[in-house]
């Protein structure tokens, strides 16, 4: 069973406290009853008297000053009344403040005492409002927990956590809202509300959230707000938060995906056509079988033709290329032009990381290269969020050259290539177009 209020803080209690707590008083009190003492023996004309005890009194509540408070402050936690809470009025708050204002001019013309006590009411509801509602934002701890792996335009799930760290209070009706610097993007973008946090627990929200586009997003603050408990000031305190996160391309394949992969995948079977050496299986002949893979000693004893399958051991070894060169901005270009450009690279990085998904799906062995970064030849699951990584930073290559690392892909011609490039048809080198499929990002 829950203990009681007082339960707790009689078993929580700090001995040595509460003794240096009781003796402030008794000299706090003594120091008063000797004070009253000196006042009625100066209006007896008593001044000796009355200055010794004066001295007396003072002297007392001086030894507390300084022998007793700092031992209390000591033993007191001020971390939570240092955070910096920022108030601003809501329309509830301005109406209740012009019916104060109200309240003070009838009551200094009318002078009726009853309206001076409803006006001390209304000032106390403002000064108890502040008080509840700065216990309400202290000791709150905030954590946000994000998934590992993120896409662009697709849904994620994250969780937001808030731990109430008084040993007494619970916390009432809060929101945690992402605050960044004007135009930044921002992590959490809508309000997140936590009717009731216990004391010593905490609370978690599941959040949806969305990204529209690829890109690294950081979230430099979070603000947790109250209109606790009567609604005429919004209270809010920052958090300070480190969160980044990737936000990787989409990989939901598109309708101009769907019209490259069959294109794709016949290049590719053409290019790997009986490169195996290790026999896969034999089968009956066809016509468009070459007379070299047939098996005579299995045909004579079949009575009809046989033919010879090898293992392709190379058919799933493929290079995945993005070339970031876009050329040097056009003055003569508007900005319509310019966005669409930029668009239109948008739309090579999505194509990109839908081939590279495609090719993990299929449990490829894969490297993906740019004029920057290249990965291992691995299997595409051992390398695909290290590709899906650098195309979310990926940005267009702007410098008056750009390319050349293509020349240097021309030597290998044992590897299939699928490069995704804004060069013309003309600058490629001749090498390339055997062993590579061309995608042309002026064409997507």
């Amino acid at each position: 069973m829950e203990q009681t209020l007082i339960a707790r803080l009689w078993n929580n209690r700090d001995r040595s406290g509460w003794r240096n707590f009781g003796i402030a008083m008794l000299v706090l009190s003594a120091a008063l009853i000797v004070a009253l003492f000196s006042a009625a023996a100066a209006q007896e004309g008593r001044v000796g008297v009355a200055a010794v005890s004066t001295i007396i009194a003072l002297g007392l509540a001086g030894w507390v000053a300084v022998v007793i408070v700092p031992t209390l402050a000591r033993r007191t936690s001020l971390r939570w009344f240092v955070y910096q809470v920022n108030y601003r009025l809501t329309r509830e708050g301005i109406i209740y403040l012009v019916a104060v204002f109200i309240l003070v001019l009838a009551a200094v013309n009318t002078g009726n005492n009853l309206l001076f006590m409803i006006l001390a009411c209304s000032l106390a509801g403002i000064l108890i409002s502040g008080v509840l509602s700065r216990v309400v934002l202290t000791g709150i701890d905030l954590k946000f927990d994000m998934p590992e792996h993120i896409f662009a335009e697709q849904p994620v799930l994250a969780e937001l956590e808030l731990r109430n760290e008084k040993d007494t209070w619970p916390s009432f009706s809060l929101r945690v809202a992402g605050e960044n610097k004007k135009g930044a993007a921002e992590i959490l973008s809508r309000p997140v509300f936590f009717p009731y946090i216990p004391r010593k627990g905490s609370a978690r929200q599941k959040v949806e959230l969305m990204f529209p586009r690829r890109g690294v997003y950081h979230q430099d603050t979070f603000g947790i707000r109250t209109r606790f408990p009567f609604g005429f000031f919004e209270k809010s305190r920052k958090v300070d938060s480190q969160l980044e996160i990737v936000v990787y391309p989409r990989v939901a394949p598109t309708d101009q995906f769907y019209e490259v992969l069959p294109l794709l995948s016949g290049e590719m079977a053409s290019h790997f056509r009986g490169r195996g050496h290790e026999l896969h299986s034999l089968r009956n002949y066809l016509h468009t079988d070459s007379a070299r893979f047939v098996d005579w000693k299995v045909t004579a004893k079949a009575g009809r033709l046989m033919v010879r399958e090898f293992a392709r051991e190379d058919e799933r070894r493929v290079m995945l290329v993005l070339d970031p060169f876009v050329g040097p901005p056009h003055a003569e270009l508007g900005q319509l032009a310019e966005a669409e450009h930029a668009e239109r690279f948008e739309r090579a990085v999505t194509m990109t990381a839908c081939i590279a998904w495609h090719f993990n799906e299929i449990n490829s062995v894969m490297q993906f290269r740019t004029n920057r970064f290249a990965t291992k030849m691995a299997p595409a699951a051992e390398i695909i969020y290290e590709t899906l990584h650098e195309l979310a930073t990926l940005k267009p290559d702007n410098s008056s050259v750009g390319g050349e690392f293509l020349d240097v892909l021309a030597a290998d011609r044992e590897i299939f290539k699928i490069i995704i490039t804004n060069r013309s048809q003309r600058s490629i080198p001749t090498a390339l177009w055997s062993s590579s499929y061309f995608l042309f990002i002026d064409q997507l």
